[in-house]
């Protein structure tokens, strides 16, 4: 897996021409990397299998594709799925989130704008206000909004009827949508994460958009440090691919140094994984300790380590969530290569 297999003469590092600015070239990255239909999109069977149904029983009947919510962990391809549901439907589509709607009037002014057929997507739906959720129930059951003009005794309610949309909500945290608003979408697809075998597909299918080459060992590499998400593993391939540019190395090896580089460890736990451990172990005798404490401990908001490693730490059966608080499991003590204490917590199996 040399530079130039990677599709750059070592010369082009030593004289560039034009510089593209960051920006432009993670869009470019990420642009080229998604899948534009059902069919080129990499696992999730299950969920596949049932949108083409859902996508194909609306054409046929000549409507809209029902409201679908999509929930999973970040970086699994609801966005990407939002777009392939528009292209499949040859709508348009039109995006938003959830954090910038936090009055009822922006919904209002979103979906009012919206034209016959168009396909609605909003990222982290369980962040909108609570006016605009409220908004949102008439909307996708009626196609119509009610504007309040005034203000007190001379209030007055003016109906405004929408064109038929198809709402595609995407959410990391499923539990907190409230029921009536969760219960108005026609589908819901839990997202999985990837299994090895799939996030090596999804490797050797960017690296064949990219024009790379990269041997079998490589990709399993990657694909075992991904923890079973695409976008890490893309990111991942990026960052190898930057490596072996730069240093003229090649297959495993390159693969290896550049993760290492890069704190990424052989089951793809990063610098805050590790610093959870190594705190609840060190500083704490494995447990347990509380969110709190804990993220004081290593110097993140109490929401980070819920949201981004502690997911990722229970799902590997690293750490293990107690009414007391979290604690270590023997797993995490091996992986760290500190001696096990012999104490109540590993007696009881943990």
């Amino acid at each position: 897996m040399s530079s130039e297999a990677f599709g750059f003469e070592r010369s082009s590092v030593e004289s560039v021409v034009v510089p593209v600015p960051e920006s432009t070239a993670e869009l470019a990255f990420e642009g080229a990397l998604r899948p534009r239909s059902l069919s080129e999109f990499v696992g999730q069977t299950k969920v596949r299998a049932q949108l083409e149904l859902l996508l194909q029983a609306a054409a046929l009947q000549s409507r809209t594709p029902d409201h679908i919510l999509l929930a999973g962990p970040p970086g699994l391809g609801k966005t990407t799925l939002a777009m392939i549901v528009a292209h499949e439907s040859d709508r348009p589509l039109r995006m938003s989130s959830g954090p910038a709607i936090q009055h009822a009037g922006d919904l209002a002014a979103l979906l009012s704008s919206l034209v016959p057929g168009e396909v609605l997507f909003i990222d982290e739906i369980h962040r909108m206000a609570r006016s605009a959720e409220e908004m949102l129930y008439l909307a996708m059951e009626d196609f119509r909004i009610d504007i309040m003009v005034g203000k007190g005794a001379g209030a007055t309610s003016i109906p405004l009827d929408l064109a038929p949309f198809t709402l595609v909500g995407a959410t990391t945290r499923s539990g907190l949508l409230p029921n009536p608003l969760r219960d108005r979408f026609g589908f819901t697809a839990h997202l999985e994460f990837y299994s090895d075998d799939e996030l090596a597909h999804v490797i050797s299918r960017a690296s064949r958009l990219l024009e790379l080459e990269i041997d079998s060992e490589s990709l399993g590499e990657i694909a075992g440090r991904s923890r079973g998400t695409p976008r890490i593993a893309n990111r991942l391939l990026r960052r190898v691919r930057d490596f072996s540019l730069v240093n003229g190395r090649e297959g495993l090896e390159a693969v290896q140094a550049a993760l290492k580089l890069y704190d990424v460890d052989d089951l793809g736990l990063d610098r805050l994984d590790r610093a959870v451990l190594s705190t609840i172990i060190q500083q704490f005798g494995g447990g347990p300790v509380g969110l709190g404490t804990l993220a004081a401990s290593v110097g993140e908001e109490a929401e980070t380590i819920e949201s981004v490693a502690e997911p990722f730490l229970v799902r590997m059966g690293l750490i293990s969530r107690t009414p007391r608080g979290r604690v270590a499991t023997r797993k995490a003590w091996e992986h760290l290569g500190i001696a096990q204490r012999e104490s109540a917590l590993f007696r009881d199996g943990l």
